[in-house]
């Protein structure tokens, strides 16, 4: 999304998913592999989007039980599960190719943060205090792992302190260590190598959008929630007003500020909706009405994304208000019709390790895909340096780059899951494992 009254167009975390815009489309040339090239750079326009970012869950910390529509036996429902898994491919897909038309047909966001706002509301059958002081201690740790990678290489990399902004700047560092606010970051952060392009940082950094706007809704939760079960609709429906207010450039609240605010406004109607798929309300409403009026807002979010497309088209991470209702009336769909299904049922059983594991592991998935992402350009590139593979089978590499790095990606996440997922754990209190997928053991009850 771009912002008014900004230089650049895009402050430091545009709402939304991180990156919008995709890794190149054309492979790059064949000297690229070569020690004086480097791999294609990274174009940024969201990350959180991205304005994904990408990204990259509910991305809930080590997910809880997820509530059945209305009160259940314990047990994991899969299909929220299913969902947030879903939701995570869509985002490494997006941030990979940046094809616009993903965030219509699927709203990851939007989704994780329905998904999220229904466990936040379960859990807060305890005492508020206790369920904010767990959210938190398992929120930040895997923030902490990321943090403690990356920023040190920004540092090594050249960044150093803005003197015009004085000791505010190293009071901004302490938002890598409670991210309240955004997280300072580079623009430009290259290496003379060629190894990493020079956005690497703010592309790497995209993710943690997601962190800061999870945060401030689990704050804000106790109070949404009484709110909701006082005037339920009225506090579901208020966030897309909002979003009507200050995501349209109406008025403008400048700074990180209202970057965050924006992100507020924009999901906060899913995280309420998630609120009223625990408590069951989705279900007093008839199916008929409650599809029809989806319908409705989701056609409004068309209407309005048609009249204000940027230069990336349909990309709803753009354009707030669309956004807001297209997400909503999507997750009331998905919602409505939602199964209680204790097991994923048919041909959907065999994904079920891996829909577990995402699930375990959505954080780290999400944190670290930005960043592996544009570690597979420079790996896919040694292949030029294959004798034989490289003369012969050039053009196409070239044809299938972006496929190859779709590939190469999910082997990569699944190293990072096994190097620093396990923090996942510790931060939940729970013995460290290294590759949760379920397999053999009964499914964790939580």
């Amino acid at each position: 999304m771009t912002y008014p009254n900004h230089p650049s167009g895009h402050p430091q975390q545009p709402y939304g998913e991180p990156h919008t815009v995709p890794f190149p489309v054309q492979p790059p040339p064949r000297h690229r592999a070569r020690p004086a090239g480097g791999p294609a750079p990274w174009a940024e326009p969201p990350e959180p989007w991205v304005r994904e970012p990408a990204p990259a869950a509910t991305l809930a910390p080590a997910p809880e039980q997820a509530p059945a529509p209305a009160p259940a036996k314990g047990g994991r429902d899969r299909y929220l599960d299913l969902l947030r898994a879903v939701a995570l491919v869509r985002v490494v897909v997006f941030h990979l190719f940046g094809w616009a038309w993903l965030t219509v047909v699927f709203p990851s966001m939007g989704v994780m943060f329905a998904l999220a706002g229904s466990l936040m509301a379960r859990s807060l059958s305890r005492p508020a205090w206790s369920v904010i002081r767990s959210r938190v201690r398992r929120l930040l740790p895997p923030m902490w792992a990321f943090a403690a990678v990356v920023v040190p290489v920004v540092f090594l990399l050249g960044w150093k302190p803005v003197r015009e902004e004085g000791i505010w700047w190293f009071l901004k560092l302490a938002c890598y260590v409670l991210p309240i606010g955004t997280p300072p970051f580079p623009w430009e952060n290259g290496s003379e190598s060629g190894l990493l392009e020079s956005s690497w940082a703010e592309q790497a950094l995209g993710p943690l959008w997601y962190i800061r706007a999870y945060l401030w809704f689990v704050l804000a939760s106790p109070l949404l929630l009484k709110a909701f079960r006082k005037l339920p609709w009225v506090t579901m429906l208020a966030p897309v007003g909002l979003t009507a207010v200050i995501g349209t450039g109406l008025v403008t609240v400048p700074g990180t500020a209202g970057e965050g605010l924006v992100d507020f406004a924009v999901f906060g109607s899913c995280w309420i909706l998630g609120f009223a798929h625990n408590d069951g309300l989705l279900k007093t409403v008839p199916r008929y009405l409650s599809v029809s009026l989806a319908a409705i807002l989701m056609a409004f979010a068309l209407w309005w994304a048609s009249g204000h497309l940027t230069e990336e088209g349909w990309n709803l991470d753009e354009i707030p208000l669309a956004q807001s209702a297209w997400s909503l009336g999507f997750c009331v769909i998905l919602l409505q019709y939602a199964p209680s299904w204790r097991e994923l049922p048919g041909r959907l059983a065999g994904w079920d390790s891996l829909v577990t594991l995402a699930n375990n592991r959505a954080v780290t998935i999400y944190l670290w895909h930005n960043l592996l992402l544009m570690a597979t350009f420079p790996i896919i590139d040694q292949l030029w340096e294959v004798p034989w593979v490289g003369d012969h089978l050039g053009t196409y590499i070239d044809a299938s780059y972006n496929t190859l790095a779709l590939i190469l990606i999910w082997p990569l996440i699944g190293l990072m899951i096994v190097s620093v997922g396990w923090v996942e754990d510790v931060a939940a209190k729970r013995r460290p494992r290294l590759w949760p997928n379920g397999t053999g053991k009964p499914r964790a009850r939580h």
